[in-house]
């Protein structure tokens, strides 16, 4: 049994995987904060109907002859975007430390309620399929 293919599941992944994204480009700007120049990013975040409408909506294409070319599919990467900002130091740079630091921690927040949420649908679906839903 593919668990990707359960929507919530996927939807739970997905949302785990941009605020994975999300954490890597947030210390990027971090490590930036003392480069002449350097703009803030973040990651746009996706909306419900992407999250709703996901790959398990979509039928996959076929190649039913050998010299069909492969279908592409989408990697799941996420839109990055500059963030706007009031403030820049004379050097150019407009990253802004503790804004930073708030979204990390924001970040940090809504994965561990994430993965709980993740964890609590797997012991559901176990204990309907009629094993056991303890965790260690």
């Amino acid at each position: 049994m593919d668990l990707g293919k359960i929507p919530l599941l996927e939807a739970i992944t997905r949302r785990m995987s941009w605020l994975g994204e999300r954490q890597s480009v947030l210390a990027q700007n971090v490590a930036n904060a003392d480069t002449p120049g350097y703009t803030a990013k973040d990651v746009k975040p996706p909306s419900f109907a992407e999250l709703v409408s996901g790959t398990s909506a979509r039928l996959p294409m076929a190649v039913t002859e050998p010299g069909h070319i492969e279908p592409v599919h989408d990697d799941g990467g996420f839109k990055l975007v500059s963030q706007k900002t009031s403030e820049r130091a004379p050097d150019g740079n407009a990253v802004q430390l503790e804004d930073q630091m708030m979204k990390i921690s924001d970040t940090t927040n809504d994965y561990a309620l994430t993965t709980s949420l993740y964890r609590q649908q797997l012991g559901l679906l176990k204990m309907a399929l009629g094993g056991s839903s303890s965790s260690s």
